[in-house]
């Protein structure tokens, strides 16, 4: 079992994950924890030790257990622990609980008819669209996903989605940070 040390030592690159994975800065974390961003700066590089005052405000705004952040062993409970966290209005919920990999998130936008802030970045991601229309806008392209269709595209291309119309849209997002594609395989079954 590791010292109190070392598992305080991965605190920071812990905390730096879920950040990059939740696409926000550190000066947007500091304005919704009340932490100073040269202290979560400092958290991060692991030259802050980490105080239970710090951390429970960064689990709250990111949605996870504090065990998440400190890398507690499981516990033997099989359950996800569905904690919804909203950003820009929409609402995630995360699928998978461990950082890195592909990360799964049921994703809930209500009808608000942003315009297009389209953003790219290292990744790759696969949407299926449970409910409602998906308006996506793909560099030069745009299109609307209805129920049951599905989209993957590479990040790095400039992309921005929201409801197409006034109704809600819920969509099943698979994002791999490395560029991990989604391999679907079908079997025949035999008659």
């Amino acid at each position: 079992m590791a010292n109190t040390d070392e598992v305080l030592a991965m605190v920071g690159s812990r905390l730096r994950a879920i950040r990059k994975r939740r696409e926000t800065t550190l000066a947007d974390v500091a304005a919704e924890t009340g932490i100073s961003v040269s202290t979560l700066s400092r958290l991060e590089a692991g030259r802050r030790r980490p105080t239970l005052e710090l951390l429970l405000p960064l689990a709250q705004a990111y949605g996870v257990q504090i065990d998440e952040l400190i890398g507690a062993p499981p516990t033997g409970d099989p359950r996800v622990n569905l904690r919804p966290v909203r950003h820009k209005g929409m609402t995630f919920i995360p699928l998978t609980r461990q950082p890195g990999g592909v990360q799964a998130h049921k994703v809930i936008i209500p009808p608000q008819r942003r315009a297009p802030e389209q953003k790219a970045h290292e990744g790759y991601e696969w949407m299926y669209v449970l409910s409602g229309r998906l308006r996506l806008v793909l560099g030069d392209e745009e299109m609307v996903l209805t129920e049951g269709e599905a989209a993957e595209f590479d990040t790095r291309v400039p992309h921005w989605f929201d409801s197409a119309d006034s109704t809600p849209v819920e969509v099943l997002i698979l994002f791999g940070h490395q560029g991990e594609r989604v391999h679907v395989r079908a079997r025949s079954v035999p008659r």
